[in-house]
């Protein structure tokens, strides 16, 4: 398609941004349409993810390219966030291929790890000859982690861990797990008394430790979620993240995946209105293309107000992290926006292609699809409405 220099075009969001912003994103641009683009749609029928394109996203600087040192590219967070718009404008399943390795793993070893776990694991993962994966939600539900039945018991000059996680990205694929269990502390080495959440690093080669794909998915298809079992995983110590007391671990490193969302959902949106703009030119209805029509003018211009709104929205929050100030409600509002009205863009968008919409001719329905899933994870609507409620009220509705 070449409709999205004409949306940018209309709103000159390059002016926002510096050179070293645009490079970034052109980066992600060229890497989406170059070598996602032309086999996504066959991916996603095949439920097919191309491990091959691991190393070259490495090498092109996107893994953990928000992080500083250990071969990561250290970029600004709106760099970050303009090439995960890019990469979910191809398709949702890379960005969050990105978003796992990055912003998740990788963030909670360069958060939390210790400087021989750091120099162990993030050059590779940085390169992308590693893989790692972030195992938090369960099968009995994702939005309770306070309620976690993963456990973690001392034995002997090690732990052994138990449990079982789902709907965990690159499992199957990975090299290392960020598993969070519930440590029994009755003697309060750790500090916190009684039982307390804690992150190892289990190497999935460990004996006990099984990630299977989920299979039957209609979403999110040209990408790998899997269900683990943690029977009998013995690690060492050292194993442990230090630096990670409580649930404060995962969630600091769910923010930075959330705010990945905020730029990505705005990608799959911009995708869905080019196909609605380059069909109503294209298509023609009673002697004249249908975009001639008002009730279609009137939809495109809607579409394309929630998607410039999203963006500079996107771009508000992104200088916020980069001068330390963003909260994690700010977060929030990002992510319930960008995700609720990317999916009401291809909802409009699928209207305007009529019948030929459901076909895999056009993004459109791959799109929807996948953003069913991005709606779920890394926190609900309903999630994000009662972190706002609060924000507003004082009142925890949880």
């Amino acid at each position: 398609m070449t409709t999205a220099p004409r949306i940018d075009a209309v709103f000159d969001l390059d002016a926002l941004l510096s050179e070293d912003e645009r490079e970034w994103q052109q980066r992600a641009r060229r890497f989406a349409q170059e070598r996602i683009m032309p086999v996504i749609e066959d991916d996603f029928e095949q439920k097919h993810f191309r491990r091959e394109l691991v190393k070259e996203l490495g090498d092109l600087g996107f893994l953990g390219m928000h992080l500083k040192g250990y071969g990561c590219a250290g970029a600004g967070a709106v760099a970050y966030g303009l090439a995960c718009l890019e990469l979910e404008a191809a398709d949702s399943g890379w960005r969050t291929f990105v978003s796992v390795q990055g912003s998740l793993a990788m963030s909670a070893i360069h958060k939390y790890g210790s400087a021989e776990q750091k120099n162990r694991w993030l050059p590779g993962m940085a390169a992308g000859d590693l893989v790692g994966c972030f195992a938090l939600t369960e099968p009995q539900g994702g939005s309770d982690p306070a309620g976690m039945t993963t456990t973690a018991r001392r034995d002997g000059d090690g732990w052994v861990i138990d449990g079982a996680k789902r709907w965990i990205g690159l499992a199957s694929l990975a090299d290392v797990a960020v598993v969070w269990a519930k440590v029994e502390d009755p003697s309060g080495a750790f500090g916190e008394g009684g039982s307390a959440v804690r992150g190892f690093l289990v190497p999935t080669s460990t004996p006990g430790f099984t990630a299977t794909p989920i299979d039957g998915k209609l979403s999110m298809r040209a990408s790998v979620q899997c269900d683990i079992t943690f029977d009998g995983v013995r690690v060492d110590d050292d194993a442990i993240l230090p630096g990670a007391r409580g649930l404060s671990g995962p969630f600091g490193c769910l923010n930075e995946a959330r705010y990945g969302i905020v730029w990505g959902a705005m990608g799959a949106a911009r995708s869905c209105l080019e196909a609605a703009i380059e069909r109503s030119t294209s298509r023609e209805v009673f002697g004249k293309p249908i975009g001639a029509n008002q009730l279609i003018q009137a939809k495109l211009a809607d579409m394309f107000l929630e998607v410039e709104k999203g963006v500079l929205l996107a771009l508000h929050l992104g200088r916020l992290k980069e001068q330390g100030t963003l909260t994690p409600a700010q977060i929030s509002v990002g992510k319930l926006n960008s995700v609720r009205e990317a999916l009401h863009i291809a909802h409009e968008a699928r209207a305007i292609l009529a019948g030929d919409g459901i076909t895999n001719a056009w993004p459109v329905m791959r799109h929807a699809a996948n953003l069913e899933s991005v709606r779920t994870y890394e926190g609900t609507d309903e999630i994000h409405q009662l972190i706002l409620g609060r924000e507003l009220t004082g009142l925890n509705a949880f």
